[in-house]
């Protein structure tokens, strides 16, 4: 039953028109088209959220609120970190590869950051850090730039990527679980692992 507006008019539901539900996975090939288009044009900060952003596997309020001394310490980029995550307040860790810690690393000296200070900090002085509304427009820009209907990803695409080509690779869905920093298998959302088969 739609619902009428004072005017006796049909009211437009928000989501006409728009791909809603679970944002797919990237493929592996798209995420090397992603990197290299990153590479060529010489963004430095981007190029290291998408890097982290795979690896790290965390939720958008959790990557934007990144610390440098999370995946820092001593002047080099950890292997391995652990944060606690804001929805659930339980810590999770994640490996950082090699290709990541190298744009990690070149992104904090580039722009001179401190151990305290926030990884990816806002343009916008009135905020401390990249907002998940900025990462969103980013990650949208991201999937553009290689031809792909933006309106079809989003920022959990960038937390379901790493962990659907290892469960692609394993068919382990408890070692995904605990990649994502999920407690239960009942909190896994029916169909989670769709379309990574």
């Amino acid at each position: 039953m739609e619902a009428l507006n004072s005017s006796g008019a049909r009211r437009v539901p928000w989501n006409k028109g728009r791909l809603t539900g679970q944002k797919p996975p990237l493929k592996l090939r798209e995420i090397w088209a992603i990197r290299t288009r990153l590479q060529m044009s010489c963004k430095v900060r981007e190029r290291a959220m998408f890097n982290l952003a795979i690896d790290s596997k965390l939720r958008a309020c959790d990557l934007t609120r990144l610390q440098v001394q999370d995946v820092c310490m001593g002047g080099h980029v950890l292997s391995r970190a652990s944060v606690m995550q804001k929805k659930t307040q339980r810590p999770v860790q994640f490996e950082i590869t090699e290709l990541t810690r190298q744009s990690v690393g070149a992104w904090i000296s580039a722009r001179g950051l401190k151990p305290v200070d926030f990884l990816f900090p806002s343009r916008i002085s009135a905020s401390p850090h990249v907002s998940t509304r900025q990462y969103a427009r980013i990650v949208h820009r991201w999937v553009a730039s290689i031809g792909l209907d933006d309106a079809a990803y989003g920022t959990h695409t960038m937390r379901r990527t790493k962990a659907s080509l290892i469960y692609r690779r394993t068919k382990n869905l408890r070692a995904v679980q605990l990649l994502l920093g999920h407690t239960k298998l009942d909190y896994l959302p029916r169909g989670t692992m769709s379309g990574v088969h």
